[in-house]
Order: structure tokens, then sequence, then C-alpha cells
């Protein structure tokens, strides 16, 4: 456990939490052995949102933390209101973790007269008042150069190398869901020792996919179809119909944000090959969707780790998502 008293640090840093997480927020502060600072945020008639920072932040370090889950808007807005409070109330560095990036889906304009929302929103964060962001397995990476403030693009890489090599895989492959993935697939593939595979896939709609092929070898194989989000679950389904023509034994879902919106688990729990979910909780799960066969992975020591040696002005090269190799991602948190 990294102590928030090495260095002063405790004295220096003010950590608070927005609405969206506050279990994760509080994991980190464990992490950090630091206590969450308070904060109100409430409703006046009207509808509109009232935000206060509970503590004085002049000359300190504030860390906000709110990840971009359901319900987005209000989420987005509280912590852009959080962060101009803190610039507007004299902090030294305002940092701000975003543990899910929701509009980093948002990263190109495919199709005419749209918003290219991952870099609006960037600005946003931006112009509100922030130093600094920390984030998680952006669903591209070019969205890391969206941000004109330094951005730590962490990876949650470390956490599945650590629960995957607990077990046999002697007979297993690594998927994603497209090739567009298949660089970060190959990277827990190669810290596995196993091979990978992608599939061929194209969006029609939001909630569906077309799979036209499996580009590897995977029949009789196990499975860990990886990818950085599950959120309707079309692309899973699709993809394990493929994998069953293509004979597969078992699959392993593993995913950094575990969004399961409308009735993803509904059609998760209807696969029959799906012997285990493996997410994280950069964003909550209630306990309705969580399954009998879900393993939930904590990225709190990664994020109280980056926020650590932000403030103590150390290298965070270590935790970055582009880091080749697990040996080299420092100590075991």
């Amino acid at each position: 456990m990294a102590r928030c008293e090495e260095g002063n640090l405790s004295a220096e840093l003010r950590i608070f939490s927005g609405s969206s997480h506050p279990e994760l927020a509080r994991e980190i502060t464990d992490y950090l052995g630091c206590e969450l600072s308070p904060s109100s945020s409430q409703r006046f008639s009207n509808d509109d949102l009232y935000v206060q920072l509970g503590v004085s932040v002049r000359g300190k370090e504030v860390v906000i933390i709110q990840s971009l889950c359901q319900p987005v808007s209000d989420n987005l807005l509280e912590m852009l209101m959080m962060v101009d409070a803190a610039r507007s109330a004299s902090a030294t560095t305002v940092h701000v973790v975003i543990p899910y990036y929701s509009y980093g889906r948002s990263d190109k304009k495919d199709q005419p007269r749209i918003s290219i929302t991952a870099r609006l929103v960037a600005d946003l964060i931006s112009t509100a008042g922030a130093s600094h962001v920390m984030t998680m397995t952006l669903h591209s990476p070019q969205v890391h150069g969206f941000f004109n403030v330094p951005t730590d693009h962490l990876t949650s890489h470390t956490v599945f190398v650590r629960h995957f090599r607990a077990r046999d895989l002697s007979n297993t492959v690594v998927v994603s869901p497209d090739i567009g993935h298949a660089k970060r697939a190959t990277k827990l593939a190669r810290a596995l020792g196993v091979g990978v595979a992608a599939g061929d896939k194209e969006r029609v709609a939001d909630d569906r996919v077309v799979v036209a092929g499996i580009i590897g070898e995977v029949a009789g194989k196990d499975v860990i179809l990886f990818d950085d989000e599950i959120a309707t679950g079309g692309s899973i389904v699709a993809l394990a119909d493929e994998l069953r023509k293509q004979g597969v034994r078992k699959i392993s879902l593993a995913c950094t944000h575990g969004v399961f919106s409308g009735n993803s688990i509904e059609r998760i729990r209807n696969i029959p090959e799906v012997d285990e979910i493996v997410t994280t909780n950069t964003v909550p799960i209630p306990p309705e969707k969580r399954l009998p066969n879900m393993t939930i992975l904590s990225v709190a020591p990664i994020f109280g780790e980056a926020i650590r040696r932000n403030v103590m002005g150390l290298s965070v090269g270590a935790l970055f998502d582009f880091w080749p190799n697990p040996e080299e991602c420092g100590p075991t948190w």
C-alpha cells in the first residue's frame, strides 16, 4: 500500500468523488491511505445542478474521480462543475481521473454532420480547468491525442494477466472481436504465452454486428474473447455464434469496461459456451447484473499508484497503455 504520509502527501492532496462511482473512489483512497474529502451535489427546483466541494483546496493538489457511466450527461456536467470549483478556489493542480471515458467511442466523423464528441468533451474538460487527466483503456488510441492537457492513458493489462496466468492455458487462444483491436489482444496473448486470432466484424447498428469469419485457428480451443468494453452485447453474441461454428470448447469473456447496457446480461447468459466473464470496476456493476460466473477485478491500485507518482513527481511510464511487457509494469500492486 502506498501511504499518503510519504513525502507529506496527505497534507498536499484533496481527493473528491463524483456521484458515478464512490466505491471505486474509496478503494483508491484506501490504497493511498488518504481520506476521501466531502462534497455535495443536489438539484435546484428548476433541475439545475448544484455542486460544492466540502473542504478548502487553496494551494492543494486536487483529484476528482468520476466515471462517465449512466447517467452520462449528468455525471459529465457534475465532473466539469467540480473541476471548475476546484480551479476557482485556487487549487494548485486539478487531476481528473476518468476510469471510463464513454465518449471515446465517438472518435471520428463516420457519418455526415455529426460531432467528434470525444474531442469536444476533452476540450470541455480542459476549459473547465483540468491540469491533468488520467483515464483507462480508451476505445481507440487516437483519443489520447484529443486532450490538450497532459493525459495518462493507463491500462488494465496487468490485472488480466495476473488473473489468467493462474490457470492452465495450454489449449487457449486470445480472440480480438475485430482487426482494429487485435494489437491489444496480441499484447495479452504474448503475456500469457498463447496464440491470437481476430474476428472479421462489421457493425451495422449500435446493438448489432455481422461477423464474416475468424482469422486464425480456434477449432477445439478454449477462447479468451478480449475487448475494451461490453455494452449491448451485440458483438459478443455474433462472435460467439461464429466461434461455435468454428468448434471452440468454451469462452471466457474479458473486458476492461463492463457497461452491460440494456438486456446485454440476458444475451450473454444465453450463450452456453460462455464459461466466465471477467471485467474490472471502472464502472459500477449493480447486483442484478452480476452473474454467478462473473469476476470483477479492481483497478483501484493502478489509479492510486498513478495519482501517487504524479503528485510526488515520479515516473508513471510503467503504467501507460503502450508499455510492452507486464514484467516491466513496476511493483506488484
